[in-house]
């Protein structure tokens, strides 16, 4: 016997916690233990006026240039759908389920202009490093450089182009 149709009914109270839906395994969990964007504020505090509208948390979208990195997302515009629609990348980025994304517009200004400045991706890169030496994960000792040298003739090639 068929049961009676159930009739979606808006609660009046949500309990719901992201926590609870990223499984333990998830690759951001892995990187999220490793991840401590902490000096960053200190280190953009320069780059950052006291007046006007509240700015973009610089740590919100460093998270998320790591999810685009992680996941192969090249796109600003397609990483901020991403990053509202998926709930792993939502736990990560610190963000509520009631929390906005940032405007891809705003998030290019930020890295285009005050990342860049500021130096502050190198900074993360330095720290990332010092902490994988930390725990082991890297030597720090040397390191390696592949490069291809590849001759081009491109005189050559345009003369024959121009001779017909």
């Amino acid at each position: 016997m068929l049961g009676p149709k159930q009739e979606a009914q808006a609660a009046l109270f949500y309990e719901f916690s992201l926590e609870d839906h990223v499984p333990q395994d998830h690759l951001l969990r892995s990187i999220d233990r490793f991840v401590d964007l902490s000096t960053i504020r200190a280190h953009l505090a320069g780059f950052y006026s006291h007046t006007g509208r509240p700015s973009i948390d610089p740590e919100l979208l460093i998270r998320m240039l790591l999810v685009g990195y992680c996941f192969g997302i090249r796109s600003e515009r397609r990483l901020c759908e991403e990053v509202h629609l998926n709930l792993a990348y939502r736990w990560f980025c610190r963000l509520d389920l009631n929390d906005r994304i940032p405007d891809h517009s705003t998030f290019s200004k930020n890295r285009h202009g005050r990342f860049r400045e500021s130096g502050l991706l190198r900074h993360v890169f330095v720290m990332t490093v010092a902490r994988c030496m930390q725990e082991g994960l890297v030597g720090g000792q040397g390191f390696a450089v592949d490069a291809s040298l590849i001759s081009a003739d491109v005189q050559k090639q345009n003369s024959r182009q121009h001779t017909h």
